[in-house]
């Protein structure tokens, strides 16, 4: 077996830092081949679906690639941009605006990329790139405030398969997830109450989530539990109760019982109830993609005024906003601190700073 190296390495050349955030991933392009491309990779990842391989193998390439791919194409070609899809173009910009913050880090080389867990630019691609350039210390974050083990978990797998074929292991550090990390919750309140400041407020709030199949919560995956104490503390914090705060779960697949009560039935049934408007906002999404742009803003949005609503708006994820890139410099700093040669007392009394005593 051959295990990869750096491509011209030097034995004397500076150790770097590299900050690695990592999303789910997008097609090349809003066509067919591309999604089929992009499907086949997503959702043959058995941590995604897990369904004996055999059976699932049938079913995916029996069925799902021949009908799926086409459908998602003519989706995607409703929010593709000029740059790309919009999950690509924020989560560059996300790099970008980090990779700002720390270009002048005690004079070490630091290194702020962005890869995708499905598609390109690929984990493994950059991974590669940042070896070529030095990195010999990685902190890798999955935007994925809410850990699963279908995404947090998957993104670790990549990691490992491509670190089993190396020669030269870098230190690593790895951010399994944020949930209640009081500057990600501070970010999500000043977008809500920025969006109700110029649209006021609704009848009821929605917090959706992207949905797993309920057998993962039973069987020991902590999604659900982080999701509902993500919207505990972002309802405390904008001083709302429950009953204005409803917390759902979107993008279900399959037959089989996802996590409840689902985002569309529930706006369907809420009209009856006598809620005729609403605001929804998606905690869980650090970057706006087909998930929120198409499915809460086009189709769940249909759903509702079907129903009887009169007024639905959706509240953009955080993207790029400067809250937001506080926030992940603020995560990123609490984990790296001292590879940056920063003081221990002033990373500490930051970090209890970004604690505060509201949450």
């Amino acid at each position: 077996m051959k295990y990869r190296s750096a491509t011209n390495f030097e034995h004397l050349q500076q150790d770097g830092i590299g900050i690695l955030l990592t999303n789910l991933g997008t097609p090349d392009e809003p066509t067919t081949p591309a999604l089929r491309r992009y499907l086949k990779e997503f959702l043959w990842d058995p941590r995604v679906v897990e369904v004996p391989r055999p059976i699932w193998w049938l079913i995916l390439n029996g069925v799902i690639l021949n009908i799926r791919p086409k459908r998602s194409a003519e989706a995607y070609r409703q929010v593709w941009t000029d740059e790309g899809s919009p999950l690509l173009v924020h989560t560059r910009n996300q790099a970008q605006a980090l990779s700002v913050r720390f270009s002048s880090a005690a004079g070490k080389p630091v290194i702020v990329d962005f890869a995708m867990r499905y598609g390109n630019p690929s984990i493994a691609s950059v991974l590669q790139s940042m070896q070529d350039r030095g990195v010999r210390k990685l902190l890798v974050l999955p935007l994925y405030p809410q850990y699963s083990g279908a995404t947090s978990g998957s993104t670790f797998d990549a990691l490992a398969a491509d670190f089993s074929a190396r020669r030269w292991l870098p230190d690593l550090r790895f951010v399994s997830h944020y949930h209640d990390f009081p500057p990600y919750i501070e970010a999500m309140a000043q977008a809500i109450e920025k969006h109700w400041a110029e649209k006021g407020q609704p009848d009821r709030l929605l917090l959706s989530y992207h949905g797993v199949p309920k057998r993962y919560l039973l069987s020991g995956d902590p999604y659900y539990c982080e999701c509902r104490a993500t919207s505990r503390l972002l309802a405390q914090r904008l001083g709302v109760d429950e009953a204005f705060c409803l917390t759902t779960f979107q993008s279900r697949f399959g037959r089989e019982e996802w996590l409840k009560p689902y985002t569309d039935e529930t706006l369907k049934s809420l009209p009856a109830q006598g809620v005729r408007s609403v605001q929804i906002y998606c905690p869980g999404f650090s970057a706006d993609c087909l998930e929120t742009i198409e499915e809460i803003g086009v189709e769940n949005r249909d759903y509702f005024l079907e129903a009887g609503g009169t007024d639905y708006q959706y509240i953009p994820a955080l993207n790029d906003e400067v809250s937001h890139i506080d926030a992940l410099e603020q995560l990123v700093r609490g984990q790296i601190g001292d590879w940056l040669g920063e003081d221990p007392a002033d990373t500490q009394a930051r970090d209890q700073l970004a604690a505060g005593s509201k949450f």
